[in-house]
């Protein structure tokens, strides 16, 4: 027991002590639980308006429909429609206490958490703090291939994606022009498929007519997928459809194909470089990094082992939901990190701890019922995936739609998200291609060699201007048009 009170206590560190004021009424069995997303806010909804107190606490004041992530990453959807803040959606249960802060700590001899250095005490304590991006022991290229798992991440790939075309349409260099008009998405999952079939609406249709010196519809999307097959839970011949879709779209898929490196000029596969400005990662999930904070030991992707009831062996009242679980179906097969799979987690811990703490009734182990794997490839196009039964097409893109709106919290985004699909739909505009200051400063500019070489050849350009005038070139943007006949400059 001494050992354990010193690793504990240096899992919290020792400084003043601050409680977190806590719910009225101050009886009553106290769940705390860490993180608001489907797993977390299943559980606090399940348990809302009964005699528990509830603390929920998130690092943010939303909760995000993930599985929109990637239309706010392309300019269809905006972040306010797939993000509802918890405090409205928790307004209902009073029982129910919501704070914003990030844990610092865990001490589960005390049956303490600390919250921003400040300590909260729990009689029940809920992990469901989701994943983080995994990189497969290549750190270094996190700078040049965001992933997509928070709103600040849609927003961080929506502008490098528009500025990629906004750069190309100003650069006199035709290979680094055809470097910005390559983008490159790694993964060829059920996200990776959606983000590529993404770009090419919004390169072929949305921004078609707007630019003057480049054609959008000439880029070059790869998808890379080192599997012999992309959509691997799929069914082979839905994979097959799904990789026809996409090429019918314009898209490169390179299957088989592991990444060895990536920089800010572009990536490696098997030998092969590729040069391109935008490459975004699809590719691996990592858990979040509270699983250690336990102590009682992670699998190589950072989940904690749960029991039939999601506890964690050997830690009294402690629970794991959600991509940080690490859960198994009655077979003994790993559960899939799915929207779905928290979601009925939540739940069934929910019902779980009434059925324990207020009847005394041992609960069933969790069970998960599969609603099927879907993924939307583009314009009228999606797969879906249910036990034996398949849908392709039109009708599988209506079934994707349908179920992504149910799924959506609070009535106002499912209308505001069925009214901006319908849109795009009838007229082939996007509407959210604004690119932010703040943004925009953080995105890379223009590589060094790209400035020097546009330095270099802008003079020469003008020098040679006069002995390629009437042979139909491109114009060259960086160069000042030739003054008229009365000797006037005219306009760029």
């Amino acid at each position: 027991m001494g050992n354990e009170g010193s690793f504990w206590r240096t899992m919290l560190p020792s400084r003043r002590r601050r409680d977190v004021p806590e719910p009225s009424p101050s009886d009553g069995h106290h769940v705390v639980v860490i993180g608001a997303g489907f797993a977390g806010l299943s559980l606090a909804q399940t348990l809302g308006s009964t005699p528990f107190r509830v603390t929920l606490v998130d690092r943010r004041n939303y909760h995000l429909f993930q599985p929109l992530l990637y239309q706010v990453a392309t300019a269809v959807l905006t972040p306010g429609e797939i993000a509802e803040p918890v405090r409205r959606i928790m307004k209902r249960h009073p029982n129910v206490h919501v704070l914003l802060g990030e844990l610092d700590g865990i001490d589960p001899q005390r049956r303490e958490v600390r919250i921003d250095g400040d300590i909260l005490p729990y009689d029940t304590l809920v992990l469901a703090t989701g994943a983080t991006h995994s990189y497969f022991g290549h750190p270094e290229w996190e700078p040049f291939a965001p992933g997509l798992k928070t709103l600040e991440d849609a927003r961080q790939i929506r502008a490098k994606v528009l500025l990629a075309f906004e750069r190309a349409e100003r650069e006199p260099d035709p290979a680094e022009r055809e470097r910005l008009m390559t983008f490159a998405v790694i993964g060829g999952g059920p996200t990776g498929v959606e983000m590529a079939g993404a770009i090419a609406g919004l390169a072929r249709q949305s921004l078609a007519r707007d630019f003057r010196t480049i054609d959008p519809a000439a880029a070059r999307i790869l998808l890379i997928e080192a599997a012999p097959r992309i959509l691997g839970p799929f069914p082979e011949d839905l994979s097959a459809y799904a990789e026809r879709a996409l090429q019918h779209l314009g898209v490169t898929i390179l299957t088989g194909r592991p990444v060895e490196a990536i920089d800010e000029n572009g990536i490696t596969l098997g030998g092969e470089r590729i040069a391109t400005a935008t490459v975004i990662w699809a590719a691996g999930v990592a858990a979040s990094p509270v699983g250690a904070m336990l102590g009682v030991g992670t699998d190589r992707a950072g989940r904690v082992r749960v029991g039939p009831d999601l506890s964690v062996p050997g830690l009294d009242g402690v629970y794991v939901l959600g991509d940080l679980a690490l859960a198994h179906d009655e077979k003994g097969r790993p559960l899939p990190g799915l929207a779905q799979v928290a979601h009925q987690e939540g739940i069934y811990l929910g019902k779980a701890l009434k059925a324990r703490i207020l009847r005394g009734e041992a609960p069933a182990p969790f069970r998960f019922r599969s609603r099927g794997n879907l993924a939307v490839i583009g314009r009228n196009e999606a797969v879906v995936h249910w036990e034996t039964f398949k849908l392709k097409g039109f009708a599988a893109w209506l079934v994707w739609g349908i179920a992504h709106v149910y799924l959506l919290v609070g009535f106002q985004n499912r209308l505001l998200v069925s009214l901006r699909w319908l849109w795009s739909y009838l007229t082939h505009q996007y509407g959210s291609r604004i690119i932010d200051e703040d943004t925009f400063r953080r995105c890379p500019g223009p590589t060094k060699t790209s400035v020097a070489f546009r330095a270099s050849q802008v003079g020469g350009r003008r020098d040679r201007a006069k002995g390629h005038q009437g042979q139909g070139s491109v114009p060259d943007p960086f160069r000042p048009a030739e003054r008229s006949r009365h000797g006037e400059q005219g306009e760029v």
